[in-house]
């Protein structure tokens, strides 16, 4: 009643108190600064108090969205992660019993949660508390999506409500520009001895987790997925729950414009995997997919090479000892044992198979090829010889196509989130509004140019190429013979090719390069080339990776011949 003036907005006079004491306008709803006087004699008589409103500043907070952290987004992709693995056919162990145990234990150990936090810390820490848990009882096991910051070192479950008020406080100054509590602390933090969270690590989680359960999925398969878009990854924030806000800092933190690396995820879950401390991964044996015999097979059969190959893919790996249990499976911070890729290991032994028998120098192989073709042609008995170079035109068409679509797709590909992002209930309309209008237009021009529309989503397949024996244009040479180049000798067949030529006579220190033999496809037969550059487009890395092995198990198999050859010499007899 004592309050007259009009309204700003209005002009009208018909106020109203919300409940933090202030002004409102029933006409129009604004809110004004002002806040009422009430006179109190219940402490000092004649001094007025004048309430101050926190329920405004409350619902700025809300609008904004509620407090988040970092490691809350993360963990909501890593359970999304999972989900999409099991949809793929993942083990279902695989999120709750091996992930979920991997991740309590990364913030344990990163001190983000599950730990006693030393004194001085409180900026350094992360993590954030249900205020709801009772301390005297025994809570529910933390899930994936909801973990809550415990210390058992005492046997008793404490919460630290407080420490996330303070927290709060402490990172107001450095979460102005992000929507999370902590992302200014988080990119102020650095590396140093912790390895700190990034979207590339997700999928190192996830390959670790698959890699325990020793899952047929390798490396490549799982990023070759994530690409297709079965595996979230690229602007997977735009799932986020709606009250958690995402602008600013977080921006940086979980937005993605690249494509996953094979090197950098792998080299992160061996990182990830001596930091946490691991026991010695479940064995790698024969039976498992895993196994360079089983991945030699698989791959065989995605290349459209004869079956009888396999024969020699087996005797490369016993003869090398890359088979052995002790060497597959991953010891974490053992510096003494080689970490195996398994499936770039599986792709140099068939590279050092088809020099063994093809010797792959852009002469011997097309000599072949021409002494299969005119028996083939003469003779229709026994079954078809293997020809290379009918092999090599069928798989570079295919290829081809392949990596042109590949190629065509990444151009095309749309960095930016579909979903809008918007950081207010008042934006909310007018960004969903502007987003709409923007489909709108980009609809009605794809219309007017004849646009074809994006292809739906492929199913998730472990083959990229498929080969059928039915074919009747004898495309297929699963079933082809290698008669035309072994000969038998004391029981065994051998190749007719006595000569061999090494890819590198000494290698190089990794350390130092990053590589441990240098590849250029000009220094090279385009032969070999061509085979290196099939399973770089299965496998989805760099050529020289596939060299690099090629190299290893060359110097492994030729170790004894190498000792006694001088190094200027680059040919050796078998």
């Amino acid at each position: 009643r004592d309050f007259n003036e009009r309204c700003a907005q209005c002009s009208e006079v018909n106020w109203g108190l919300t409940d933090g004491g202030r002004f409102y306008c029933r006409s129009c709803h604004n809110v004004t600064e002002r806040t009422r006087e009430v006179i109190s004699t219940d402490f000092i008589s004649n001094t007025r108090i004048q309430t101050i409103s926190k329920g405004l500043r409350k619902q700025e907070k809300t609008d904004r969205g509620c407090e988040w952290y970092v490691c809350e987004g993360f963990q909501f992709i890593l359970k999304k992660q999972a989900e999409a693995l099991e949809a793929l056919g993942v083990c279902p162990q695989l999120k709750d019993e091996v992930l979920c145990n991997f991740w309590r234990r990364y913030l344990q150990k990163t001190k983000q949660a599950y730990c006693n936090r030393p004194a001085g810390e409180t900026v350094k820490a992360l993590s954030v508390c249900n205020s709801s848990t009772d301390v005297d009882s025994e809570p529910e096991g933390p899930s994936l999506l909801h973990l809550l910051s415990l210390s058992e070192s005492e046997g008793d479950l404490q919460t630290d409500c407080s420490f996330a008020s303070s927290i709060s406080k402490v990172s107001e100054s450095t979460s102005v520009c992000s929507g999370s509590v902590d992302a200014g602390l988080y990119v102020m933090q650095g590396r140093k001895e912790k390895p700190r969270m990034t979207m590339p690590m997700t999928l190192s989680f996830c390959y670790m987790a698959l890699l325990w359960l020793r899952e047929p999925m390798t490396l490549s398969d799982l990023l070759r997925f994530v690409v297709e878009g079965h595996i979230p990854y690229l602007n997977v924030f735009q799932h986020f729950p709606e009250r958690m806000k995402l602008y600013g800092l977080d921006l940086k933190i979980f937005c993605v414009e690249s494509w996953p690396v094979y090197e950098d995820v792998h080299n992160k879950m061996l990182e990830l995997a001596t930091f946490l401390e691991l026991p010695r991964f479940p064995d790698i044996t024969e039976s498992c997919f895993l196994h360079p015999d089983m991945l030699c097979m698989k791959y065989l059969m995605e290349v459209n090479l004869p079956d009888e190959l396999h024969n020699w893919t087996c005797r490369v790996v016993k003869k090398i000892s890359v088979g052995e249990t002790d060497f597959l499976t991953l010891v974490p911070g053992k510096k003494s044992t080689r970490n195996v890729k398994y499936d770039v290991l599986a792709a140099a032994v068939i590279v050092v198979v088809l020099k063994l028998l093809f010797l792959l120098d852009d002469r011997y192989e097309w000599l072949l090829s021409d002494f299969a073709a005119e028996r083939n042609k003469n003779t229709k008995e026994g079954g078809p010889y293997f020809e290379f170079k009918k092999w090599y035109k069928v798989i570079k068409c295919s290829l081809d196509v392949k990596q042109k679509k590949l190629d065509e797709e990444r151009a095309k590909y749309l960095w930016r989130c579909e979903k809008p992002l918007f950081y207010s209930a008042k934006k909310k309309s007018k960004v969903l509004k502007r987003r709409q209008m923007v489909v709108n237009l980009q609809n009605q021009f794809g219309k007017l140019s004849g646009a074809v529309l994006p292809a739906e989503k492929p199913s998730p397949s472990s083959f990229q190429l498929s080969w059928s024996e039915e074919n009747t244009d004898g495309s297929c040479f699963h079933g082809h013979s290698l008669k035309g180049i072994l000969q038998e000798k004391c029981g065994l067949l051998t190749a007719m090719n006595p000569d061999y030529w090494l890819c590198t006579v000494k290698l190089c220190n990794e350390r130092a390069c990053g590589h441990l033999a240098h590849y250029r496809d000009v220094d090279f037969p385009q032969s070999y080339h061509f085979v290196i550059r099939l399973f770089s487009f299965l496998l989805r890395i760099q050529p020289s990776y596939i060299h690099d092995e090629v190299c290893v198990i060359e110097h492994k198999l030729f170790n004894k011949k190498l000792c006694k050859k001088p190094k200027h010499n680059t040919s050796l007899r078998k």
